[in-house]
């Protein structure tokens, strides 16, 4: 098992060297070296974790530009995993948009041209007889948490096809540096169906399977086998949807979440993350939730998925379903979502409102009723980005919301940086310093009366590796929307603004470690609640939790050798 004192392995010599979830570099012991038949491949000085971790960190700051850090972290994490997370944990908060957003985009589109080694699991429809056998290689024996991607919409870039693989490897590497998550637990999957990117189709050099993507029932079947093999293989495994065409990503969460215990982290994580830092922003405003008017830009999955969650938290807080909705106002790239509309998708179709509603209203336009129109009619006190249009925002639309609100919260959420609404030094210049700003992606600190201010980064890496950690202590059957709940209150309850309203809603990056096992605690014991665990004391769940919580460190290691050397 992974959490032995000791860990026995066959492997020697280059062959343990190569491995990186066992090889330990210039930190192997002398008798070790013995043992294993190090001597000579390795310098003679012994090393330990901390002399390598400040050796690669001094490598990664003498690395210049992005694109180089990430192919640096990503090398070392192919090199050995113990250092990787090690100095990721050390460095997260400088490190987090190296491995994830933004700079994880340029890792996608520049995949192909980057890969040096394999990492996941890449099942292509071409192989799609051989799914079965492949998940049963006995090196994944230990997963219990899954991340998938098709490729088809990655962050706000499109189709990236094999490419898409990146957003699986930098999430898992966020369950293990955040939650805690031993990494030969997780496993990245990328269903190579094709791809419809005609630069990816035209590159030499693209990895994977070149082919128009498919679609409709050959893709439904080929979905089909790999949920059903992945609940065969690992009962008890948590499976994260990721980056999901709009056509998919909800149908298929929602086909699948009786099944086994899955969640879709760009409709339910994105939610989870942004209804807890409206939490905390109430904290700052002094406005609670439940007086809130809220706009939407972008209503596909994601912005569906958060205003669900908030339509939920407002019922949980007194109003009545039809209440909440009234105070929540879905724009799409046609205008406000309306009633009656030919072209509303299923997933929409809750948040349409009634045409009466806005009878009264002064619109701009002939058609359709704009963002703009919204702002100027329903005086919303929070604005929110889930459009992946680079100035969406515009600084008209954002003067008029500042006239109309004392304290707007603006919310551009979109990723990565270069598809965000609109950048945190625009907004508080353009509502003079009154904006409680919350973005997708880092940006910059901003000066605020003189001083330097950090801007909050409404992040899903507060949330996921939490809610994916509780449900894996308890062996959760699914995770329900209150476990979501459960995780947006857990980080709200760790919101500096709770006792200074002038500080940040969120907590700093650097407490990511801290502020996922909360979450998970809060999502385990919700889990008994939604009647999807069993029942655990406050002191068993914490055990539990605590027992899947790995901290990057060396164990010794005995050889095992065959009964054949002796």
């Amino acid at each position: 098992m992974i959490d032995r004192a000791i860990l026995a392995t066959a492997r020697h010599g280059y062959d343990l060297l190569y491995d990186p979830l066992l090889n330990k570099g210039t930190a192997f012991t002398d008798a070790e070296r013995d043992e294993f038949e190090l001597h000579g491949l390795l310098p003679p000085n012994v090393a330990t974790l901390e002399e390598q971790v400040t050796r690669r960190y001094a490598a990664f700051q003498a690395t210049e530009g992005d694109l180089e850090k990430y192919v640096f972290l990503r090398g070392l994490q192919d090199t050995n995993e113990t250092v990787f997370y090690a100095l990721l944990v050390a460095h997260l908060e400088e490190m987090l948009p190296i491995i994830y957003t933004p700079t994880v985009g340029l890792g996608c589109e520049r995949f192909s041209h980057l890969f040096r080694k394999p990492r996941g699991l890449f099942l292509a429809w071409p192989n799609r007889h051989r799914i079965e056998s492949i998940l049963r290689n006995p090196r994944f024996d230990e997963v219990e948490a899954i991340v998938v991607t098709d490729g088809e919409r990655i962050l706000g870039l499109g189709d990236q096809g094999a490419g898409g693989m990146g957003i699986p490897i930098g999430k898992l590497s966020l369950y293990a540096a955040c939650g805690g998550l031993h990494p030969a637990t997780t496993l990245p999957i990328l269903l190579d169906v094709g791809t419809d990117n005609a630069d990816r189709l035209a590159d030499p050099i693209y990895v994977g399977w070149r082919h128009p993507r498919v679609r409709g029932a050959d893709y439904d079947d080929f979905v089909e086998r790999f949920v059903a093999a992945t609940a065969e293989r690992w009962p008890h495994v948590v499976l994260q949807w990721e980056d999901f065409a709009q056509a998919n990503a909800a149908r298929l969460l929602e086909r699948y979440r009786g099944r086994l215990c899955t969640f879709n982290d760009d409709i339910q994580g994105t939610a989870a993350a942004v209804l807890g830092a409206l939490f905390g922003a109430v904290h700052v405003t002094g406005v609670p939730l439940i007086e809130h008017r809220i706009a939407v830009l972008g209503a596909g999955s994601a912005g569906c998925g958060i205003s669900g969650l908030l339509t939920a938290a407002m019922v949980e807080q007194g109003l009545s379903p039809a209440e909440a909705a009234a105070r929540l106002f879905l724009v799409d790239k046609g205008g406000l979502l309306l009633d009656g509309a030919g072209t509303l998708q299923p997933f929409q179709a809750p948040f349409a409102r009634r045409r009466e509603t806005i009878a009264g209203w002064a619109l701009e336009g002939p058609t359709g009723v704009s963002i703009m129109d919204v702002v100027i009619n329903a005086r919303p006190t929070v604005l929110i980005g889930a459009s992946g249009q680079r100035g969406a925002f515009s600084e008209e639309l954002v003067r008029a919301m500042a006239r109309r609100v004392e304290r707007p919260v603006i919310f551009p959420l979109s990723n990565p940086t270069t598809r965000s609404e609109a950048s945190p030094a625009e907004l508080d210049a353009w509502t003079d310093g009154r904006a409680v700003i919350g973005t997708g992606s880092p940006f910059p600190a901003i000066i605020r009366a003189g001083r330097r201010f950090n801007v909050d980064q409404t992040n899903n890496a507060y949330v996921f590796p939490g809610i994916g950690l509780g449900a894996i202590a308890v062996q959760a059957r699914s995770i329900t929307q209150g476990m979501f709940m459960a995780a947006a209150h857990a980080l709200a309850e760790a919101s500096p603004a709770r006792q200074n309203p002038a500080a940040n809603f969120l907590p700093p990056i650097t407490e990511l470690r801290r502020v996922s096992l909360d979450v998970a605690l809060a999502v385990a014991a919700r889990a008994h609640v939604d009647g999807v665990a069993e029942p655990y004391s406050d002191d068993e769940l914490l055990a539990r939790i605590r027992a899947k919580v790995w901290t990057p460190a060396y164990r010794p290691y005995r050889r095992i050798r065959s009964q054949a050397a002796f």
